[in-house]
């Protein structure tokens, strides 16, 4: 009889082997930590939730006699509290504030309304402890110096470029906190020469003319 023909059959002269003995042990799988599945888990969705966000522009308003370029340039880190905001509309604004969204610095008050530099948002909106403004809602949002602006843009040149009509600062003077359009923000960085860390070359020398911008109302 030639075995190797038919394989499958067993010889009699050999002893019955079980076929579970050919059977492949797989090995346990093991639990997946609950931590391990979060943890990998959240830094994509976290990461696909930014990148599903456009980039936000806004403009705050500060007269310098309160708080200053300066003295945003020297807080801890160039990082300060923007606090103080009443005015509900914008409050709200402040509340729409990402992480990274950036913001035009801008000098108010009678003789000092120019934009002089950027800040981005370091800390989302959030409500301070023991805020003792009587009808709650206080709050902040923290904001990092990035850079000053190559030649500071005044007030009269804003309302003078036309480009810049609709723009909320001119239709709303008196909030402190204005959404920027992205195309109104890229306009008013053109006029500026940009500002530093805006990843430009700094060696642009453009005078840094201060401008005498008697401000109107």
């Amino acid at each position: 009889m030639l075995l190797g023909r038919h394989p499958w059959r067993q010889n009699p002269a050999l002893p019955a082997i079980k076929a579970s003995t050919f059977q492949l042990q797989r090995p346990p799988r093991p639990n997946p930590s609950p931590h391990f599945a979060v943890g990998s888990r959240e830094p994509s969705s976290l990461a696909a939730e930014e990148m599903g966000k456009p980039k936000q522009y806004w403009l705050l308003k500060t007269e310098p006699g309160e708080w200053s370029w300066d003295d945003q340039v020297a807080s801890d880190g160039g990082v300060a509290k923007w606090d103080g905001v009443k005015n509900k509309q914008a409050q709200k604004n402040l509340k729409s504030m990402r992480l990274r969204d950036l913001c035009l610095f801008y000098h108010s008050g009678a003789k000092a309304r120019r934009v002089v530099g950027v800040v981005e948002v370091a800390r989302e909106w959030y409500e301070e402890d023991g805020g003792d403004g009587g009808g709650g809602g206080d709050g902040a949002v923290d904001v990092r110096t990035v850079g000053e602006m190559r030649r500071r843009v005044e007030l009269a040149e804003l309302k003078g470029d036309g480009a810049l009509k609709g723009f909320a600062l001119l239709r709303q003077p008196r909030l402190s906190v204005v959404p920027v359009a992205e195309d109104v923000w890229e306009r008013i960085c053109e006029l500026g020469g940009g500002y530093e860390g805006d990843g430009r070359d700094a060696g642009e020398g453009e005078g840094e003319g201060e401008g005498e911008g008697e401000g109107e109302g």
